[in-house]
């Protein structure tokens, strides 16, 4: 029998999660506190989510799993609270904006996986900036690798070649494969020697390379002072102010000298810089001094006073405040190259950092001076622009025509679609990839306004929720026409159905996809992979139909978790679920 899932919380993305588990076959039971129509009404479970006789009603006590898709973080919480007293072995899949509560929470509580849109979806968004067309993302080697679909049609390189030599390239992944004319698994068409034909569909992931970043020290020195002219509003004022300082001094220290020929022309300037800034020092300067000269002195000295004080209000303001973090940042920003991230909400925050790690100039633009991501962005050392994006001159100012491409994240489908406009109407030839919180309406702005991509996050990241609910850990996943697979890690025990058999022979009979084998800190793929027989203690990496999950519903839990966090190098630790 199948494991009894529950979903609570069925908004667009816990419906869209309820609907992919009832079509791959799971006895799933869904929550909702609103009434609603659907074709699975029978399963669904209309009350409050945090009243234990609702969940009651779902079969809280005799589930297996429960997914917690609410938006909000506090009832997601509450709901966890009521499941664990009710089913204390229940594992729980749970949607959090707070990643850092999750990973608390994953910490203190067995079988229990926080999930972060923002951090599924952020990723593809980075694929789609780099030019590649993901569908997915694997996680190996701790890296986060690009899943594409290719369709081999007649102006294809690959049409004709041998299958093996894509499965023996190990910078790729080939993750499922969809034969135009036959019915025949991965792994027999590639021992079969199978060629590729037009019409062949095959899911693979790509080994993602990291860009190293060229510094020249020459660029640091001459960038602020170029950027002077950017910020010229800012530093008139303060410019005025002091021209204005100094040419007081100046008249006044020739008045000095000229009225009293006694007077050297360093004691009467530093007569006259003492008497406006307020320090005194000379007095004997204007001690036999006309009276008229008393009273010009008297003057500028209350001139001079509101003068300094004004001048160092608009040095505070320019120094301490924030005009100054604008003007570095601005000074900082790169010529050419670089990606532009307008919206530092999570997932622009999330893309920033996949960016960052591959070794790419970044620049964020952020209308909100007082958002909670600025500091962690400039921590990372990536400049930010405190503008509107809907702006052409802040875009500009991002250098939006030099620019790789540029990626409009905000939570706002119309501040979107306004930004992606404007950057077209800047460089038309730009990849622009741009943010939609209503998937309908970002495919039909992405035809009218041609943009590059059109990318909902929830869409994204819901068969990531689905495929962690069927179990196992979790690598990466799919979908391919109605087919949901999922790439996970399981540890060969004894009782495994795999264990001393061939990896070939597994394949075939299972209608799973190797990607490789550890043994010994040691990994075995392409060929040497299909030959080897499986032993207790070996970690088998594969991709697989959801479907065909439950035969290892039971070794890929708590059994892969402490074999993959204790046994292995710090290289593999880093796996995420």
């Amino acid at each position: 029998m199948k494991p009894k899932i529950i979903v609570c919380g069925l908004g667009r993305t816990g419906y869209t999660i309820f609907c992919l588990l009832k079509q791959q076959g799971a006895a799933v039971t869904g929550v909702s506190d609103r009434l609603m129509s659907s074709e699975y009404q029978r399963d669904i479970i209309i009350g409050d989510l945090r009243s234990p006789n609702t969940l009651t009603h779902a079969g809280i006590q005799t589930a297996q799993t429960l997914v917690l898709t609410s938006n909000d973080d506090s009832l997601n919480l509450a709901v966890l609270t009521y499941a664990r007293l009710m089913n204390p072995r229940i594992k729980i899949i749970n949607r959090l904006f707070n990643e850092t509560l999750g990973k608390r929470l994953d910490e203190i509580l067995p079988d229990h996986v926080s999930m972060s849109v923002s951090a599924l979806a952020a990723p593809i968004f980075a694929f789609a900036a780099l030019g590649n067309k993901a569908i997915g993302q694997l996680r190996l080697y701790n890296q986060t690798w690009p899943i594409q679909e290719v369709v081999i049609d007649d102006d294809h390189p690959w049409k004709g070649m041998p299958l093996s030599e894509l499965w023996d390239n190990p910078s790729r992944m080939l993750i499922y494969y969809l034969p135009a004319r036959d019915e025949v698994d991965l792994v027999s068409a590639v021992v079969n020697g199978k060629h590729l034909q037009i019409g062949d569909h095959l899911i693979m992931g790509s080994q993602p390379t990291t860009k190293l970043k060229k510094r020249y020290w020459w660029r640091k020195l001459i960038k602020p002072i170029a950027n002077l002219r950017q910020y010229q509003h800012y530093v008139q004022s303060v410019a005025l102010v002091i021209l204005l300082l100094l040419l007081m001094i100046g008249f006044s220290t020739i008045l000095y000298v000229s009225t009293n020929f006694k007077v050297s022309l360093v004691n009467a300037f530093y007569f006259s810089v003492g008497m406006i800034t307020g320090a005194g020092g000379q007095e004997d300067v204007v001690e036999k001094a006309p009276d008229e000269i008393k009273v010009y002195t008297a003057i500028m000295m209350i001139v001079g006073a509101g003068v300094i004080g004004i001048c160092y209000a608009l040095l505070n303001d320019f120094i301490l405040g924030s005009r100054f973090k604008q003007f570095w940042d601005a000074a900082r920003v790169p010529t050419r190259n670089h990606y532009i991230v307008c919206g530092l909400g999570g997932i622009g925050m999330e893309i920033v950092r996949q960016l960052y790690k591959q070794g790419h100039d970044v620049v964020i633009v952020e209308a909100n001076a007082k958002n909670r991501f600025l500091h962690t962005a400039r921590s990372l050392g990536v400049p930010v622009i405190i503008e509107d994006a809907r702006i052409a001159a802040t875009l500009k100012a991002a250098n939006l025509e030099r620019a790789e491409a540029i990626l409009v994240t905000t939570s706002d489908d119309m501040v979107n679609v306004e930004i992606g406009l404007t950057a077209k109407a800047i460089s038309p030839k730009v990849n622009l990839v741009v943010r939609s919180q209503d998937p309908q309406f970002g495919k039909a702005s992405q035809e009218v306004f041609e943009f590059e991509a059109v990318l909902c996050a929830t869409d994204l990241a819901t068969h990531t929720f689905t495929a962690a609910a069927l179990g196992g850990k979790i690598l990466g996943n799919g979908m391919t026409d109605d087919l949901l697979w999922v790439a996970v890690a399981t540890l060969i025990t004894v009782n495994h159905p795999f264990c001393d058999r061939t990896v070939k022979e597994t394949a075939m009979e299972a209608d799973y996809v190797p990607l490789y084998v550890e043994r010994d800190h040691q990994t075995v793929h392409s060929w040497s992979l299909l030959e080897i027989i499986l032993l207790p203690g070996d970690v088998l990496y594969l991709t697989i139909p959801a479907t065909k999950l439950e035969q290892l519903w039971r070794n890929t839990s708590d059994s892969i978790e402490q074999f993959i966090n204790n046994g292995k190098p710090e290289r593999e630790k880093s796996l995420e679920i």
